[in-house]
């Protein structure tokens, strides 16, 4: 089984940044917007067919993770970067049909791609990227396309680790517990502080050191 963590924040926070520090050799992007990646040299790093694809199609991100988990076993990172437009284009495509069955399809849709993830082998380590949102409770959760879809899954729920991105005098953090208003939360004592660096490398060793696993070249 693999680890999967959820990071979301406001657009501008530095949840794209952090995948700067990771070994791009090990890390495998699917970026579903195909936007340039804020950190500079990123496209040296990341080529298609090697260590990059774009599509916001379930079914093609689906069998991506898929393909990486058995036939790339030099990949120990996946990242799914604004992964809420996976439902969101989704969504914009059939706005035209009618009824409530399209909500439940791209519910299961996204939850299928995360229970793919969730199922790959234990070296690998997935994290979606998604934008955040005010709920009515006045707290800021994964943004999704509206109480039809949250009726059907709490996106949150499905991960053990949800970090939330934000900026703190004039630097991204990450904040690892739940604070009242803004959603997240780690395992006990996976990370010694409530705010931590934006960046992904360290995220990793934290949680690989908790885990108990052997270090992959790029913590080593």
């Amino acid at each position: 089984m693999s680890v999967i963590t959820l990071i979301i924040g406001e657009s501008g926070t530095g949840k794209s940044t952090s995948i700067r520090t990771l070994n791009n050799e090990e890390t495998f992007i699917i970026n579903v917007l195909d936007k340039p990646l804020p950190f500079k040299g990123y496209k040296a790093s990341y080529k298609p067919k090697v260590n990059y694809s774009t599509t916001d199609k379930a079914s093609q991100i689906l069998l991506q993770i898929k393909y990486i988990n058995e036939k790339m076993p030099h990949i120990k990172n996946v990242i799914i970067d604004d992964s809420q437009y996976i439902m969101a284009n989704e969504f914009m495509r059939r706005a035209r049909e009618r009824g409530f069955e399209k909500f439940t399809e791209i519910a299961q849709n996204f939850w299928n791609i995360v229970i793919e993830a969730q199922a790959c082998r234990d070296d690998l380590y997935f994290f979606f990227l998604s934008h955040n949102e005010l709920d009515n409770s006045g707290k800021y959760k994964c943004k999704t396309i509206g109480k039809m879809l949250d009726d059907k899954i709490t996106i949150e729920g499905m991960f053990t680790v949800v970090l939330h991105a934000f900026m703190e005098d004039g630097t991204y953090k990450f904040l690892t517990q739940n604070n009242g208003s803004y959603i997240a939360k780690s395992p006990m004592g996976m990370f010694k502080d409530n705010v931590i660096d934006n960046d992904l490398l360290q995220v990793k060793k934290q949680m690989v050191e908790y885990y108990g696993e052997e270090s992959s070249n790029e913590i080593a």
